[in-house]
């Protein structure tokens, strides 16, 4: 079954959002060497339950909207595949698939009450050159 593995916080000012998520719950924050300013979050021990994410730039948009809350990741096995089960159930696919590189294939989706969500299909080579 798939289960949420990631969660995407957007911010207009990331350093202040960082500062603010340190401060309430004490995360711990890492940036990634990326042309995206994207922060990796660790929400806690990697033996309590429970996920980690991420903070990227709001200037980023899923298709035309600007995105304004937390976004659940989606681990899946075929990605093309519940693409179609999205389009299916009535949702919509807002991005085509795109790799994040040594970590897997992506897109994001909405639901038919128009929230915001990603699938990822793990994939060490996604984005490499050949």
């Amino acid at each position: 079954m798939p289960r949420v593995v990631h969660f995407e916080i957007h911010a207009d000012q990331t350093v202040r959002a960082v500062g603010f998520y340190e401060m309430v719950f004490g995360w711990t924050f890492r940036k990634w060497d990326t042309s995206t300013e994207y922060w990796h979050i660790t929400t806690g021990p990697p033996d309590e339950a429970g996920i980690n994410g991420g903070l990227i730039r709001r200037g980023q948009s899923v298709g035309s909207e600007r995105v304004t809350a937390y976004v659940c990741t989606v681990r899946v096995e075929n990605l093309e595949g519940v693409l179609n089960l999205v389009r299916a159930a009535g949702g919509q696919v807002v991005t085509g698939s795109f790799p994040i590189p040594g970590i897997g294939w992506m897109a994001y989706c909405k639901d038919t009450e128009g929230n915001h969500f990603g699938i990822i299909q793990p994939h060490a080579s996604a984005g490499e050159v050949s």
